[in-house]
């Protein structure tokens, strides 16, 4: 079996690229032109898309290094402990539905401090599988559409979020015990 999947992650991009090589040519389609129709297409989405993904960035930044993250989390930490929720973990579960990027290195700085085979490590990458980045997806897909009404979609992203948290603690609680 292992071999198998050897064998299948050394094929699955040439094969992919051949595919739809050949896929464009039974169907009379000049995929090089297309790819550069597409290439144009996304340097004009990130131009459009750029003044949003700087603001983001920007606030951030803001956030993490003015301290402000660190009294949330103060201020939080009694009712997550609570609910079974590490403290540990609260800079990541603020960060995450802002910033990817941000996120990766607050899961960085856990692995270092408590390794990534540690409950608090293991709570930490199911949460980074199961939540999204939702103020960065919003404003990168409805910036680049001109969506300006998110109420909906913001209040349906954070509640899919909150519940990706807590199952996430759950399922780890079951599985490896707190």
């Amino acid at each position: 079996m292992i071999e198998i999947i050897k064998i299948l992650s050394i094929v699955a991009i040439p094969g992919f690229i051949v595919f739809v090589l050949g896929y464009g040519y039974i169907k009379k389609i000049n995929v090089y032109d297309t790819f550069i129709e597409g290439a144009k297409e996304g340097l004009s989405t990130v131009t459009r898309i750029f003044p949003y993904m700087v603001a983001i960035f920007l606030a951030i930044g803001v956030f993490r290094t003015s301290g402000a993250m660190d009294v949330l989390v103060k201020l939080i930490s009694p009712i997550t402990n609570l609910l079974g929720i590490p403290a540990e973990i609260l800079p990541l579960a603020l960060m995450r539905p802002v910033s990817g990027i941000a996120s990766t290195g607050i899961l960085g700085e856990l692995f270092k401090t408590h390794g990534p085979d540690s409950f608090i490590g293991r709570v930490a990458s199911t949460m980074m599988g199961a939540t999204e980045t939702i103020f960065y997806t919003l404003s990168i897909y409805f910036g680049a559409v001109g969506i300006k009404k998110i109420r909906y979609t913001l209040w349906g992203a954070l509640l899919a979020d909150i519940t990706g948290l807590l199952v996430a603690i759950v399922i780890c609680q079951i599985v490896f015990g707190s």
